[in-house]
């Protein structure tokens, strides 16, 4: 149930051994976040903007050319990789994030001089924090008793540095490393990509990202619908098949309630596909509470599930299209992440507590990004045309009293709300892209209603279930797994596991793992030297 990288990915695992697999997705595309649309001539990718880990021979690059049958290439973007922007355009700062291990330490370290031994200490805690995260992972694949005991004897706390850091807060580690509040903006900045403000967000979720980009950052040649498009031929090869338009309305249940299949709606039709096994990739929330029958939801179990998540807050996004080549425009391949100033923590919160109309003027959080800069294959299929996408967070609430109306045609209430954050936010970025500024052909937002109409985002977020604090308990962590409270219903994806790319894809691997009772991760660490052995055996 829905075709985002946790559904297709669980669904070509099951296929290399041999399984059937029907994926059912509501929208008109296959992919979740990874699909991309057309407008005017300008292609737009909706969710994969930089993916880290991808070096070769490391065992998510493996993992991923298992899963494309090694027909998905990738391109590495500029470094710096990212930049942090600080401050308004009469005192704007501008700080240069590179990748390399050494290399991300020693220009930070020229960015914040006599800051040496707060950085040095940031990036060791981070390392030695991010190392711990085998244990959530253990958590969601050992026997529940087993499972248990490790939580309530508070061995599982001791046994991993994650989740010894994980109910501590983003801000206060970095404000007990240095008193420079710019470095401390700069040590926070990535929080936009897991959606929560550093004070409420788990270091151990912060240290698995600054990690997860030391290495280097990379996008998929082609645009991110090349993902979903070398994907669906091993699914289909295997004698399953992706379908689109199809939205699954209700799960099937047996008299024992047991899962039997899904319902689909075909027009006012409901159609039954049976099947053994139902893998839902449509999140927690869809799944308990809109997929399950009244009376299932209320079980116990189901309902603790339920009670220890939140919804994470909504995504706004910016689609530019504009006239002119990258060269010609100053667009390269990396990304900006622009802050009016370094209080994040104060921004965020005024924003998010303020009314729709107000808060337009004041976006704390702009990223921005150039999918066609970044993506080699551009200048032929798209010749003299360019892309920018704007990515920031808004209240689900501030849109929400629109959410039935049609889409493409929602009241105009609606669309003077949404013109006034594309016109404010279309300033800050035309500020440090001037060269645009002119040349604009095409623009539109997506929000938070948006997302719930495209990706079925119940409250519009784009990371599933909220990334604060409470999402890393150690007792969240060994509650909410691939198995369901009920029987041959699973879940995948974003939820069971992590946010974003690769958080979707582990979920996707941690399920297999429970389906297939073999370990898929011990198998994707170990994929690495199969491919070089068997390489060099080629080579002889």
């Amino acid at each position: 149930v829905g075709s985002g990288i946790g559904g297709l990915a669980i669904a070509v695992l099951l296929a290399k051994v041999g399984k059937k697999v029907l994926v059912l997705e509501q929208h008109d595309r296959a992919g979740g976040c990874c699909h991309t649309f057309t407008e005017q001539g300008f292609e737009f990718d909706v969710g994969i903007h930089y993916i880290g880990e991808l070096l070769d021979h490391k065992p998510m690059r493996c993992v991923i050319d298992q899963l494309t049958n090694g027909q998905l290439q990738w391109e590495p973007l500029d470094n710096p990789f990212d930049k942090v922007v600080l401050g308004p355009p009469e005192n704007r700062r501008i700080y240069p994030i590179y990748s390399g291990k050494k290399r991300y330490i020693d220009e930070l370290k020229k960015c914040f001089p006599g800051e040496e031994k707060a950085i040095d200490e940031y990036v060791r805690l981070s390392k030695k924090v991010a190392n711990g995260i085998w244990l959530m992972i253990l958590l969601k694949l050992l026997p529940t008793p087993l499972a248990k005991f490790l939580v309530h004897t508070g061995l599982a706390t001791r046994l991993s540095s994650f989740f010894r850091y994980a109910s501590r807060s983003l801000t206060d580690v970095v404000n007990e490393l240095t008193q420079n509040k710019d470095l401390r903006a700069v040590m926070c900045y990535i929080f936009g990509t897991y959606g929560k403000m550093p004070k409420e967000a788990s270091f151990s979720m912060h240290s698995l990202l600054l990690c997860h980009y030391l290495n280097g950052a990379w996008y998929p040649k082609g645009g991110a619908s090349e993902i979903a498009y070398h994907m669906i031929p091993i699914i289909e090869k295997a004698g399953g098949a992706v379908l689109v338009r199809a939205p699954v309305n209700r799960i099937l249940l047996n008299d024992a309630k047991e899962a039997i299949g899904v319902s689909v709606l075909k027009g006012q039709e409901e159609v039954h596909v049976h099947a053994p096994i139902v893998i839902s990739d449509a999140g927690i929330f869809n799944t308990y509470e809109h997929l399950l029958p009244k009376d299932v939801q209320t079980m116990p179990a189901i309902q603790k599930q339920l009670s220890m998540v939140q919804h994470g807050d909504g995504g706004l996004s910016i689609f530019i299209g504009v006239d002119g080549t990258k060269e010609e425009l100053g667009l390269k391949a990396d990304n900006y992440f622009i802050f009016p100033e370094n209080n994040l923590d104060e921004l965020l919160e005024g924003y998010m507590k303020g009314n729709g109309e107000e808060s337009s003027k004041k976006v704390p959080l702009i990223f921005v990004a150039s999918p066609s800069a970044k993506d080699p294959t551009w200048p032929e299929r798209k010749p003299g045309k360019s892309t920018v996408t704007v990515v920031s967070f808004a209240n689900y609430a501030w849109f929400e009293e629109w959410k039935d109306d049609k889409v493409k045609n929602r009241s105009i209430d609606y669309k003077e709300l949404k013109e006034a954050f594309i016109n404010n936010i279309l300033e800050a970025v035309t500020e440090i892209f001037p060269k645009i500024k002119d040349r604009i052909e095409y623009v539109d937002a997506g929000t938070p209603i948006t997302n719930q109409h495209y990706i079925g985002a119940p409250k519009g977020e784009i990371y599933g279930a909220d990334h604060g604090i409470p999402r890393f308990s150690v007792e969240l962590n060994a509650t909410i797994r691939p198995q369901t409270p009920i029987k041959n219903l699973f879940l995948t994806g974003q939820d069971v596991m992590l946010c974003g790319f690769a958080g979707a894809l582990t979920g996707a691997l941690t399920c297999g793992s429970v389906i297939l009772n073999r370990n898929l991760h011990l198998d994707a660490i170990g994929l690495p030297k199969r491919v070089k052995n068997g390489n060099n055996k080629k080579k002889e």
